[in-house]
């Protein structure tokens, strides 16, 4: 819910506390037995507003994510549950003295992506590069596994007394009695 409150002469943390409990209060009043926590519905609400692209390579996965304004400190990158890639970060309002803002339209707060990677993603090569506020993670691909070789069985020449050792009910592989 998005409610404009900059013309009631209201300062920008009041509007974002009052915007806060507005989409908390969506969330509570559901029917719900058991209604998401804060943290679950403001990481809902970072990881929609995340914009990103996916793109396969055949030899790698890339995920593109925009994160304007963060600097590499403030971005983290992880896998977890071995094979969910987090993207996180969080821009923060610097707060200066003697310093009102007119407009204030520029998001802050947390982003938050999350991938669930393919099984042929390499974990132990993933490698992540920010640039003019976006954020490219390189994912290598494992090799294919190579295909199943066929067994050979070698085939002996042989006397007819030189076959398959008997079973342990005395018969042999053609079901007569060996004696």
């Amino acid at each position: 819910m998005d409610i404009d409150l900059r013309g009631f002469g209201m300062d920008p943390a009041t509007i974002a506390a009052i915007a806060t409990m507005f989409d908390v209060a969506d969330e509570v009043d559901s029917d719900k037995p058991h209604p998401p926590s804060r943290a679950y519905v403001r990481d809902a609400k970072a990881m929609r507003n995340t914009p990103a692209d996916i793109i396969e390579y055949p030899n790698s996965y890339q995920f593109i994510v925009d994160m304007p304004g963060l600097k590499r400190e403030q971005i983290k990158v992880h896998v977890e549950d071995s094979n969910v890639l987090v993207v996180s970060g969080e821009r923060r309002r610097e707060k200066e003295e003697g310093v009102k803002y007119v407009r204030m339209e520029r998001r802050v707060g947390k982003l938050l992506k999350k991938f669930i990677l393919p099984e042929n993603a390499n974990m132990d090569a993933i490698s992540a590069v920010n640039h003019d506020g976006v954020l490219k993670v390189m994912v290598e691909k494992l090799p294919p596994p190579e295909p199943k070789k066929p067994k050979t069985i070698e085939v002996k020449v042989g006397s007819p007394s030189e076959e398959a050792a008997p079973a342990s009910d005395g018969k042999g592989p053609s079901g007569q009695l060996y004696k």
